[in-house]
């Protein structure tokens, strides 16, 4: 859309999107010197990433056909010790109010046919080089008392490790604020605006721009609906449901004190008696219902590896969208329209990603050029899609 009504003052940076990705974007924006304004359709960090587990987990997750991922995945998780300590102090919050916790990852199995694919786990993760463990029953029992008898096999994972995603986006949003970011919520955008070919703000719904010399598209699952991006610019991006339970244990923290995954399902400590059991991989568009079933489901299987899970007390049962690209790989970096970058489609991986994300984006906005690794989430790869598209 083409326009040059406006009536906030312009800003070096508009970022759409205040979840953890748009969050530590702008904040690490501010910090270079920009003048950063957020814009978000509801309340600051209260989307996908108030709903994630929070698993640092690029080790967890590899996969043969995603090596550049792998890469992303572990230089953000081994920056997270250091972006958890700097952000603590630009929050001027302790560190242990960051939610960052270094626990370390058990990979489990139940039945035979379990362990059969968690030694072609193993084997994968020897082949890329990465830090793994084959534990038997007894050893695993013993590291993790909480576990069932029944248990078959075990992998430690000491690299992974998880984060509090609510205590993580409250500890952005102070940050940024301290280095002077607007954060304007309930501002819901409806398009981006073009001028002469660039991007140059933000169109909200209420008709009035955000200028912007720059503007990043962090909006989750809700950035397919924005106007005014020309189709070879665009990126397809779909919502993928999950559900997921929040439960405490009145007698405090040691059931288990690793993130423990038993196939698609886990439960990941906060380290306080609070525990997080998830999730379901559901597409079901944009629906965000939560049913007896899915919660069935994720109970049972926690229970049969980790039985004390039947004593916790349920403290919320939730759903939200996780945004995906056709080829399930996050899209980094700039598109082909001057002054419009994108920082989406992390899937499951947003709140792992969010560091290696905000530096790529700094990097592009402040005009450094996009390193190597960046190649592979490039928005470019969807431009021949975008040709295909109707107008």
């Amino acid at each position: 859309m083409e326009s040059s009504q406006h009536i906030f003052p312009a800003a070096d940076l508009a970022v759409i999107g205040a979840g953890v990705i748009g969050l530590a974007i702008a904040w690490r924006a501010a910090e270079r010197g920009l003048d950063v304004v957020v814009l978000d359709r509801g309340d600051v960090g209260r989307g996908t990433s108030y709903v994630a587990a929070g698993m640092l987990a690029p080790v967890a997750e590899a996969t043969p056909a995603e090596e550049a991922l792998l890469e992303l995945g572990l230089r953000s998780a081994r920056s997270y010790p250091e972006f958890a300590a700097r952000l603590a102090r630009a929050a001027g919050v302790s560190a242990v109010s960051v939610g960052y916790l270094q626990c370390g990852t058990m990979l489990v199995a139940r039945d035979g046919d379990e362990a059969l694919a968690l030694e072609r786990e193993l084997e994968l993760r020897h082949r890329y080089g990465l830090g793994v463990e084959r534990l038997r029953a007894s050893e695993a029992r013993r590291l993790e008392p909480g576990l069932a008898p029944a248990l078959r096999l075990a992998l430690e994972l000491r690299e992974d490790h998880a984060i509090d995603p609510r205590a993580l986006t409250g500890a952005l949003a102070a940050a940024a604020r301290r280095a002077g970011v607007k954060l304007r919520e309930r501002a819901r955008v409806t398009g981006i605006e073009l001028t002469g070919g660039r991007a140059s703000g933000a169109r909200l719904d209420d008709g009035s721009l955000v200028a912007a010399r720059d503007v990043v598209i962090a909006a989750g699952t809700w950035a397919d609906e924005l106007e005014g991006i020309p189709p070879l610019a665009r990126v397809p991006v779909r919502p993928i449901k999950g559900q997921i339970l929040r439960l405490h244990d009145p007698a405090g923290p040691g059931l288990v004190t690793r993130v423990v995954r038993m196939g698609s399902s886990y439960i990941v400590p906060r380290g306080d008696g609070r525990y997080v059991i998830g999730a379901t991989y559901e597409e079901r568009g944009f629906d965000t219902t939560v049913t007896a079933g899915a919660m069935f489901d994720l109970l049972r299987d926690a229970s049969e590896l980790v039985p004390g899970v039947s004593e916790l007390i349920v403290d919320e049962f939730s759903a939200g969208l996780r945004p995906a690209t056709p080829d399930n790989l996050p899209v980094i970096g700039a598109s082909s329209v001057p002054g419009l970058h994108w920082a989406g489609g992390h899937r499951r991986g947003g709140i792992l990603l969010a560091p290696a994300t905000a530096e790529i984006i700094v990097s592009s906005v402040t005009g450094e050029g996009p390193e190597p690794l960046a190649r592979a989430f490039a928005p470019s790869r969807f431009a021949a899609a975008g040709a295909e598209s109707p107008a």
